[in-house]
C-alpha cells in the first residue's frame, strides 16, 4: 500500500521570526511537556503480564518452557545482529511457522532476561495466490521514517474491514523483500505491516496463515501494543521533543520500556503443539487484506 501526499509549496520560503523572549519559551516547552503523558509508575515490565491477562483475548497459554525457548531464540537473533546491548525495552516476536502462527510480547528486563509477558494467534503470509508474500523473517525497526496510520473501519469490494474496525492502528514497518508466493521463485518488495483486521469474518481464522505478508492481529492486542506503547520508542522522542503525532493517543499509558523492534521467527516444526490456536480449514477471501486500497 502506498499512500497519497503532496508537495509543501512553502518549503522553501525562509522566514524571519524575532527571537523569542525566555520566560514565553520556558512556557511553551511545560505545555509541550504536559501534552505528553507521563510514563505509568511501573516498577517492573513484568507488571504488564497481568495487563495483558486481564485485557487480551483470545490469549494462547504458553508453557514456562516453550516461553523460556523464544527468549533464547530472541536473544541469539538480537546477539547475531549486533544488538545484545540494547537497553530494556519491549519486543514483539512472531512465529510464522505454518504449525504455529503467534504473536508474543516480551521484554528485556535491566538484569538482560527477556521475560514473556503474553501471546495471542496471529496469522501471516498464505502462499499460493497472486501478490501474496511468505512473511519475511527478521529484525524489523518500527520508526517514524514510516509513519503508522488508523483504520477507517471502511469495508472493501468484498465486504470486509481489512484493518478492523475504525480507529485501529496499523504499525508500518516500511517496505521489505519477501519470498513470492506465486509464480516464479524469488523475492519483491512488499509492505510489511502489522495490524487488526475484520472482527467478524477474519479474526476467528487467526492462528493459521491467511494474509497477503503481512501480520495480523487480534485487536484486543492492537489496542495492547498502541496503548502501552510497545513499539513506540521513536515516537515517544517525538513527541518530547514537542513535535505532535496524530497516530499517538492522548490517553496512553507510557512505560519507559518502550521498543521498536518486531522480530519474525520460523521455529521449524513440523506439528502443531497443543498450546497453538487449532488450524483454521476455510480458505480466506483473495481480496480480505484491503481496506478500499490497503492491503
Amino acid at each position: 500500500m502506498m499512500c497519497e501526499g503532496g508537495f509543501d509549496t512553502t518549503a522553501n520560503v525562509v522566514r524571519h521570526t524575532p527571537p523569542m523572549k525566555l520566560p514565553h519559551a520556558l512556557a511553551i516547552a511545560s505545555l509541550l511537556m504536559a501534552l505528553v503523558p507521563a510514563a505509568r509508575a511501573f516498577e517492573s515490565g513484568d507488571e504488564l503480564a497481568q495487563v495483558f491477562a486481564e485485557k487480551v483475548t483470545p490469549r494462547l497459554e504458553v508453557p514456562p518452557l516453550e516461553q523460556r525457548r523464544y527468549a533464547e531464540r530472541l536473544r541469539l537473533i538480537l546477539t547475531g545482529a549486533a544488538m545484545s546491548g540494547l537497553p530494556p525495552q519491549f519486543f514483539v516476536v512472531v512465529d510464522r511457522n505454518p504449525n504455529v502462527q503467534a504473536a508474543m510480547i516480551y521484554w528485556k528486563s535491566p538484569s538482560d532476561e527477556y521475560r514473556f509477558i503474553g501471546a495471542t494467534p496471529a496469522s501471516t503470509g498464505k502462499t499460493g495466490a497472486y501478490e501474496h508474500f511468505e512473511t519475511p523473517t527478521g529484525i524489523f525497526e518500527h520508526s517514524i521514517g514510516n509513519r503508522d496510520f488508523r483504520a477507517e473501519g471502511t469495508k472493501n469490494a468484498q465486504g470486509v474491514r481489512g484493518y478492523g474496525k475504525k480507529g485501529m492502528r496499523v504499525f508500518d514497518f516500511g517496505w521489505q523483500q519477501a519470498a513470492r508466493g506465486w509464480g516464479k521463485e524469488g523475492e519483491s518488495a512488499m509492505r510489511l505491516q502489522m495490524h487488526a483486521t475484520d472482527p467478524d469474518l477474519l479474526e476467528p481464522r487467526e492462528g493459521s496463515p491467511q494474509s497477503k505478508g503481512c501480520v495480523r492481529i487480534p485487536a484486543a492486542l492492537d489496542v495492547f501494543i498502541d496503548h502501552y506503547g510497545i513499539l513506540d520508542a521513536d515516537y515517544e522522542e517525538e513527541a518530547a521533543a514537542g513535535k505532535t503525532s496524530r497516530v499517538l493517543s492522548p490517553d496512553r499509558e507510557r512505560t519507559p520500556w518502550s521498543g521498536r523492534y518486531l522480530v519474525v521467527v520460523d521455529s521449524g516444526r513440523e506439528e502443531r503443539p497443543a498450546w497453538s490456536p487449532p488450524r483454521v480449514q476455510r480458505e480466506a477471501d483473495s481480496g480480505a487484506c484491503r481496506e478500499e486500497n490497503a492491503e
